[in-house]
């Protein structure tokens, strides 16, 4: 079954370079302790010249460089931070790492070996991390280097882990990370039609079943769709829904939806995702 881990407690903090502190035997005893979400910089010290640019701004057409400030609040946003800490992990389970935001250049170790480097500081990202986790079952050593550069953002961007970070466990047979693509193709006051298409992995020639149920905001059963095909050259698996007398999602009624699939292979179950979604149309 698929089992999700919130790394929120538990993290030792640095701010900049730490040579060697993706190693497993590193000692981080004198680091701070912090909780994620975390973004280093918002402490300060403020200063002008953490803001300082001459510039002409050619927009204004100004035709002589002078000084600016107030772009990024006199936060010191630029340089580097390490977090470290320790995760639990099923290793007879496919094991990925979440992060919902990392600012920037995210540099991730798990048992002092690189599992991936992502630069884009306001993109979620994630990275199976399976090759790297204890095969005993003792604490896995998580590490993660954080850089901003100079002159890299035109407004404060924040600092460090700056969002959540997530385990995520699954079977070899399962939905991955934002596995599944929904779309509402009609949508009318009388009723609405769902198409859920849900990319599975790891299944091979074997015949999937997937029994997904929608589920109204008040959490009513409202529509059941249960299918069995083979995964043929990784294309999704599709299935289509009619929900009557929908309600709306719009600003003013933001009403969610959840379609909840279970997946299952020789007739035990070996995943579940939910994916919630609004009902609507937009026309140009």
């Amino acid at each position: 079954q698929r089992h999700e881990q919130l790394l929120e407690t538990g993290w030792k903090f640095h701010k900049g370079e730490a040579n060697g502190a993706e190693t497993i035997s590193f000692n981080d005893s004198q680091w701070e302790s912090v909780c994620i979400p975390h973004d280093w910089a918002i402490y300060g010290p403020f200063d002008r010249n953490n803001d300082l640019q001459n510039v002409a701004i050619t927009q204004n057409l100004e035709k002589q460089a002078s000084v600016k400030t107030g772009r990024t609040g006199g936060l010191p946003y630029v340089g580097v931070g390490w977090y470290r800490t320790r995760f639990d992990a099923d290793p007879d389970k496919k094991t990925t790492l979440v992060f919902d935001g990392a600012m920037s250049e995210a540099r991730v170790y798990v048992n002092g070996k690189e599992a991936c480097f992502w630069p884009f500081g306001y993109n979620s990202f994630h990275c199976d991390v399976t090759p790297y986790i204890y095969k005993d079952g003792q604490p896995n050593v998580l590490a993660v280097r954080l850089e901003n550069r100079p002159q890299s953002s035109r407004w404060y961007p924040g600092a460090g882990l700056y969002r959540n970070v997530r385990v995520v466990a699954t079977e070899a047979v399962h939905v991955p990370v934002w596995g599944t693509q929904l779309t509402t193709p009609h949508v009318a006051a009388d009723y609405a039609s769902v198409c859920l298409k849900t990319t599975v992995e790891g299944a091979g020639t074997q015949d999937v079943r997937i029994v997904t149920e929608i589920l109204s905001p008040e959490g009513q059963v409202v529509a059941v769709k249960d299918n069995t095909m083979k995964i043929n050259h990784g294309k999704p698996f599709e299935q289509n829904f009619l929900v009557d007398k929908p309600q709306l999602w719009s600003p003013e009624t933001p009403y969610l939806y959840k379609a909840s699939s279970k997946i299952y292979v020789d007739g035990r179950q070996v995943d579940e995702y939910v994916t919630r979604f609004g009902i609507r149309s937009i026309e140009l």
